[in-house]
């Protein structure tokens, strides 16, 4: 399988010059096209706008180390704007389109509708939306097959996730070919079936509103719940993932504490079926070698080892590591 090599990025807003800064980052020459129809002194505008954005964020990569010496220069130098009536990209050799136009569906099909003369069959297009599900962009322009919902998490450049999501009519080398690409630059992609939501923002659109719910109720103030997700929420899943965390603890733990809460709070803390399917098959996590994840086989010592020693690195960078002795 030949690693994608030839890479046009649809959208110059802020997502559209996260990626093409990540691209380049690793060393890949990129296009990246405005989609708007301008006039010529609304492309002046907005060129010396773009220019301003994209330098603002490569010197906060050099704040932060992550550039040093010419990079800058070198890595801006990858990243070739065109406005989209330029004759000079190079459409017909183009294995991979990343679209990042505006959350709009009218927006959508603008651009979809203009891009399928363009390019080829075999091009790869890739959908950043959060919005619409893939088989909805799916629909929006030829050959199913070749169309995959890729969804980064902003700061695009700087977090490694990127969410694939696939429909039924996706083909295996699509997604193949994307991750490796994704891969190969350093990015952690997941794969997800054509669900509201992904996995990560259906988590924290959970979370999140849990939070603004407990300060119109009064709970906490605005500060120390966020200090607390911070140093507690934060810090833990940081290290162990969520289901990894319910093995950890426990799932008949999770199920006993959601039904308190569900009879405190409401029925949004209902536990899923598959906690009770667990606890019915002694299958609880760890104590029992199998939860969500299988632990026969798992030198339990070293496991745990491994997660404290990790924690303990996150807390040390935070500087939250307990002092021996302090009160002596």
């Amino acid at each position: 399988m030949c690693m994608i090599k030839n890479i046009i990025i649809v959208g110059a807003g802020r997502m559209g010059n996260a990626i093409a800064i990540a691209f380049a980052y690793a060393g890949i020459e990129i296009a990246l096209v405005d989609v708007k129809d301008r006039n010529p002194a609304e492309k002046n505008e907005f060129l010396q706008k773009w220019n301003d954005s994209l330098d603002q964020e490569l010197h906060l990569l050099e704040h932060i180390g992550m550039l040093v010496n010419d990079q800058c220069k070198v890595l801006k130098e990858r990243i070739h704007f065109y406005f989209k009536d330029n004759q000079t990209i190079d459409w017909k050799n183009c294995e991979l389109i990343i679209e990042g136009v505006p959350e709009i569906m009218t927006h959508k099909q603008h651009c979809f509708r203009w891009l399928e003369p363009l390019i080829s069959k075999n091009c790869i297009v890739a959908s950043t939306t959060s919005t619409f599900l893939v088989t909805d962009i799916a629909k929006l322009i030829s050959h199913p097959e070749r169309i995959v919902n890729a969804h980064w998490l902003n700061p695009g450049y700087l977090m490694p996730l990127v969410e694939l999501s696939r429909s039924e009519h996706t083909a295996d080398i699509a997604v193949e070919k994307l991750k490796t690409l994704l891969e190969a630059i350093g990015k952690v992609p997941v794969i997800c079936n054509a669900v509201a939501g992904y996995i990560v923002p259906r988590i924290q659109a959970l979370a999140m509103n849990e939070a603004a719910r407990m300060v119109e109720e009064n709970v906490a103030s605005a500060e120390d719940i966020d200090k607390a997700i911070r140093t507690g929420f934060g810090l833990r899943f940081s290290v162990l993932g969520m289901l990894e965390f319910i093995d950890w603890g426990g799932g008949d733990i999770l199920y006993h504490a959601s039904e308190y809460l569900r009879e405190e709070l409401g029925e949004r803390y209902t536990g899923p079926d598959i906690i009770k399917k667990n606890m019915r098959e002694n299958r609880n996590g760890i104590r029992e070698l199998s939860g969500f994840y299988k632990y026969e086989s798992m030198d339990i010592y070293q496991y745990k080892l491994n997660v404290i020693s990790k924690f303990a690195e996150n807390l040390r960078f935070n500087k939250l590591i307990p002092q021996y002795e302090i009160m002596k």
